[in-house]
């Protein structure tokens, strides 16, 4: 596909009720184990280094600080195609939505959606809403708009749940309009549920009904629908387990998180579709799911795999509280990405009820001893 393509279509793979676990997940890393305990009186997420800097033992609001430090121009994200910089909106949202995970880097979110908002990075992202226009880049930014409090009906001058329900077709599924064809899938509509669940209108019936039966036999979820075989995909999986919990579709919310159980790696972790190795971004949704969803042993067996991928005091101070694609090692390609959807399970957080509200406006460091004087 040629560069112009590339830089009209948006991003396709969308990464895309916060849960009282400060008793059951640890304050600190396996890295940070030799991490001394911040004092009785100070905040359970940060406290103050000499320098005046926040710093943190919490492993979501470490992997949010550094992620926030990695914004291009404090704003967004980017993503390179053969040597050319592209903004992308889609790894934008998916740092916004961690950030309020976190309840951390306020500014750089505000910042963020500051940016999603100028027309040129939305109609890039959403189509310009007549002859383009793409459900699953939609029902994403609709949900960040809701997660930051900002008027969804008024986004950039784009009133989004409107834009969305006028991409639902009378099947019930959410599809583009676009010269490019439909690329719309179980992401887009999972999302499209759980943001428009949170509108006074709800998410249509049709639409909940569309994405419970594209369920498989095995009680996961697809990527793709209509294929000839049923594949169930562990992100599917966990977004569409969220929008039907969301939705009121319980027992099909209930075989999803079997599903996602059922196939838990003995490290914690959750692979890729045709993959077997853990990795971070399946890892942080599936964990996302299930603590949410009431499955605390899968659901702290995820925390703590993402835990040892979370680069800790041992490592270089440029990089850590980033969080690691896999069990390979760091890679800055692919650490962001990883770091965004790795947040969404370090903290616990569903996307159903997620808030940026309260959000400490830092982006804290990770807090590790200070070296030792040499004599």
């Amino acid at each position: 596909m040629s560069a112009s393509a590339l830089r009209r279509r948006p991003l396709r793979l969308l990464a895309i009720s916060a849960l009282a676990l400060t008793a059951t997940l640890p304050a600190a890393t396996a890295a940070q184990a030799a991490t001394p305990a911040p004092a009785p009186t100070a905040p359970a997420s940060s406290v103050s280094s000499a320098s005046g800097d926040a710093t943190t033992y919490r492993p979501d609001a470490a992997a949010a600080g550094w992620l926030a430090r990695q914004l291009v121009n404090g704003d967004h994200f980017e993503s390179v195609f053969d040597g050319t910089a592209y903004p992308d909106q889609g790894l934008t949202i998916d740092a916004v939505l961690a950030f309020a995970a976190a309840g951390s880097a306020d500014q750089a979110a505000a910042r963020a959606t500051a940016w999603l908002a100028r027309p040129e990075i939305l109609s890039g992202y959403l189509g310009d809403g007549t002859t383009e226009a793409y459900a699953g880049a939609t029902a994403k930014l609709l949900l960040a708009a809701e997660v930051r409090g900002t008027a969804p009906s008024a986004f950039g001058g784009v009133d989004l749940p409107a834009r969305l329900r006028s991409l639902l077709t009378p099947s019930g599924r959410f599809s583009d309009r676009s010269q490019w064809g439909d690329y719309s899938n179980a992401f887009g509509q999972s999302l499209a549920l759980i943001a428009l669940q949170r509108t006074p209108g709800g998410a249509p019936a049709s639409a909940v009904d569309f994405l419970a039966a594209s369920q498989c036999a095995d009680g996961g979820f697809p990527v793709a629908f209509g294929q000839a075989t049923c594949t169930a995909d562990t992100d599917a999986t966990a977004l569409a387990a969220q929008a039907l919990a969301a939705t009121g579709r319980s027992a099909k919310a209930k075989a999803g998180l079997d599903w996602l159980t059922a196939h838990q790696n003995t490290d914690g972790g959750f692979a890729a579709a045709g993959a077997t190795a853990s990795n971070a971004n399946s890892t942080g949704l599936a964990t996302a799911a299930l603590l949410p969803g009431g499955r605390f042993v899968s659901g702290l067996k995820g925390w703590s795999s993402l835990v040892k991928l979370q680069q800790g005091c041992s490592a270089d101070p440029a990089v850590r509280g980033a969080v690691a694609y896999d069990a390979s090692g760091f890679n800055p390609a692919n650490a962001a990405r990883a770091t965004a959807q790795a947040v969404l399970g370090l903290s616990g957080q569903g996307l159903a009820g997620l808030s940026a509200h309260g959000a400490r406006p830092s982006a804290p460091t990770l807090a590790c001893p200070a070296p030792a004087a040499r004599p």
